[in-house]
């Protein structure tokens, strides 16, 4: 009966020292647990980043002034009967 209770307490405290110690042990779920948590994190921006996105896309699609505003903003583009006037500041710093 001895002899058996040593060996079920050393399986045990070998067991033991395996979980957390081990490379696939405790240490290890923990940091994968963190990295899950992480990448959840930013998977949450990215999908309020994909959303905006897919707005601004079905807007673009789906409405011709969305697109005229775009053009005129990013691209600098000016309609066919508009005249574009441009203000240069004089840069009166005194002479220098």
């Amino acid at each position: 009966m001895r002899f058996l209770t040593a060996i079920l307490t050393l399986a045990f405290v070998w067991l033991q020292a395996y979980l957390w110690l081990s490379d696939s042990g405790f240490r290890n779920t923990s940091q994968i647990r963190e990295a899950v948590l992480k990448i959840r994190s930013e998977n949450t921006g990215l999908r309020a980043r994909n959303n905006s996105l897919a707005a601004e896309v079905r807007n673009l699609k789906s409405s011709f002034e969305a697109t005229e505003e775009r053009a005129r903003s990013d691209l600098g583009m000016i309609g066919p009967r508009e005249t574009f006037y441009q203000v240069v500041p004089t840069g009166d710093d005194g002479g220098h």
